[in-house]
């Protein structure tokens, strides 16, 4: 392990993904393996002044336990301890810190799709929810590299291959990563605020299983990954980060889509997906690999078979650059173009009068982003009134 290497991605998770402030509270989640990460993130926080730094550590065999054993019951269930400790921390305006990595999927393998799908923390799904909509939580998203993710990226252990891919995903073979990362946020709000003052009234996508139309929100904002709590804490939520987003209308939505990257999905992987939807509904959902569990998560609720987001990413992402399928979402939705289904982004439309369910955004607990671009993908802005502009070819702007 490179231990520079590992200094300065823990410096991007407090300083850049987080913002930490003097005085606040950080809590840090992540899984056994990521544990070297996870202490560099405690140091270097009390370094920037935290008062307090709270760690829960997870292990997918004891999720897997749960899974196979748990009562029915018990499946959604969530222990008031974990409601009370995220509750809190947004009452407080304590910031939060989550890793990612591999997504085990070996350790789900045999597992029962609808009891994998159901074994969440439902309570916890909506006390979470809430803090983010509310906007009530600093809060960011990195990934740590270990063995186990570079098995499922590679198929074989290389360590060092995969620290390289997310040292160059990440900026942290720059001289000043906090630095690079501001110039890139700062060159993609750009983006976001051209796309938002083109005022699109949908997007189209076609290539080759994708024939799709998206209606847009009239008025809403396209939106960029730096953002601001209430009270003003700047934080970028995703790292890597190299998406313009927004939400769309729940109700405007009709075609085929076919993703083009491999999907972790709640300790499974799907491939092959391909849906279908017409009124802004999902109708139709199939997968090469994966399919159960697809549907099973599809079922979590009645907002769960609408689209909660539409992003766009162009080929000068750096992640894209790695030429790498990371098999993680994180770093693959930043690698190319995507859609997700489920819960919609009220920041999109704060700035409209109106409830954000009442102007199309969409509700749900659940939120899963899968890909859709590449090279051989069309993108265009529709324009109240019908005109198409094309907006990426080739994974290239075009405006």
């Amino acid at each position: 392990m490179d231990d520079t290497r590992l200094a300065a991605l823990a410096r991007l998770a407090v300083r850049t993904g987080a913002g930490l402030k003097t005085g606040q509270e950080l809590l840090v989640h992540g899984q056994l393996d990521h544990a070297p990460l996870l202490r560099a993130i405690a140091g270097e926080a009390y370094a920037a002044g935290a008062r307090f730094v709270d760690v829960v550590y997870a292990d997918p065999w004891v999720r897997r336990a749960w899974v196979d054993g748990a009562p029915e019951d018990a499946l959604g269930w969530t222990p008031p301890w974990m409601v009370e400790r995220i509750s809190r921390a947004a009452a407080d305006g304590a910031a939060v810190i989550a890793i990612a990595g591999a997504s085990n999927a070996e350790v789900f393998e045999g597992a029962d799709p609808a009891r994998l799908a159901g074994a969440r923390f439902r309570d916890f799904d909506r006390a979470w929810a809430d803090a983010l909509m509310g906007r009530r939580i600093a809060w960011a998203i990195l990934a740590y590299p270990t063995e186990e993710w570079a098995r499922e990226a590679f198929g074989e252990p290389d360590l060092e291959r995969l620290w390289d891919a997310v040292a160059h995903a990440l900026r942290l073979d720059t001289p000043d990563p906090a630095a690079a990362w501001a110039e890139r946020l700062s060159e993609i709000e750009a983006r976001a605020q051209g796309l938002s003052e083109r005022g699109f009234a949908a997007l189209r996508y076609r290539g080759e299983g994708t024939e799709l139309e998206v209606g847009l929100i009239e008025g809403g904002r396209w939106l960029a990954g730096r953002q601001r709590t209430r009270g003003g804490q700047s934080h970028v939520p995703n790292l890597p980060t190299e998406e313009v987003f927004t939400t769309p209308h729940r109700e405007r939505a009709e075609g085929t889509v076919r993703s083009t990257r491999p999907l972790a999905l709640g300790g499974g992987m799907v491939e092959g997906l391909e849906l279908r939807l017409a009124g802004g509904q999902i109708v139709d959902a199939r997968a090469s690999r994966g399919e159960d569990l697809l549907r099973a998560e599809l079922d979590t609720d009645d907002g769960a078979r609408r689209l909660g987001e539409v992003a766009l990413v162009d080929a000068s992402s750096r992640v894209g650059e790695t030429g790498v399928v990371f098999r993680n979402t994180l770093f693959d939705e930043n690698a190319t173009s995507h859609i997700a289904w489920g819960r919609g982004l009220p920041w999109a439309v704060d700035r409209l009068d109106g409830d954000p369910e009442a102007l199309g955004v969409n509700a749900s607990l659940t939120h899963v982003d899968f890909m859709v671009g590449g090279p051989d993908v069309e993108i265009d802005g529709v324009e109240p009134g019908g005109p198409a502009v094309p907006l990426l070819r080739e994974g290239r702007w075009q405006i």
